[in-house]
């Protein structure tokens, strides 16, 4: 099965290794059938501490590295 990748805003990057990345995904709502935005944090394993606070990323599916990190930094996306 592919792996899922997502794009996000990093929101902090306090913890050793670790960012905390905002994603948000935009849907029509299926009764009103306005665009609704939904926002969900990820944690991230960022072995180098390269990404700062502000920069968007992209984050892949790996195996669990922590109790709370499942996702890893790819690279920066082009905005």
């Amino acid at each position: 099965m592919p792996k899922r990748i997502l794009q996000g805003t990093v929101t902090s990057d306090k913890n050793a290794q670790t960012v905390t990345v905002l994603v948000e995904r935009r849907f029509t709502h299926p009764v009103m059938k306005k665009t609704v935005r939904s926002t969900k944090k990820y944690r991230a394993h960022d072995p180098e501490n390269h990404f700062k606070v502000g920069d968007t990323v992209r984050i892949r599916e790996c195996a669990p590295v922590s109790k709370s990190k499942r996702w890893e930094v790819v690279t920066e996306a082009s905005a």
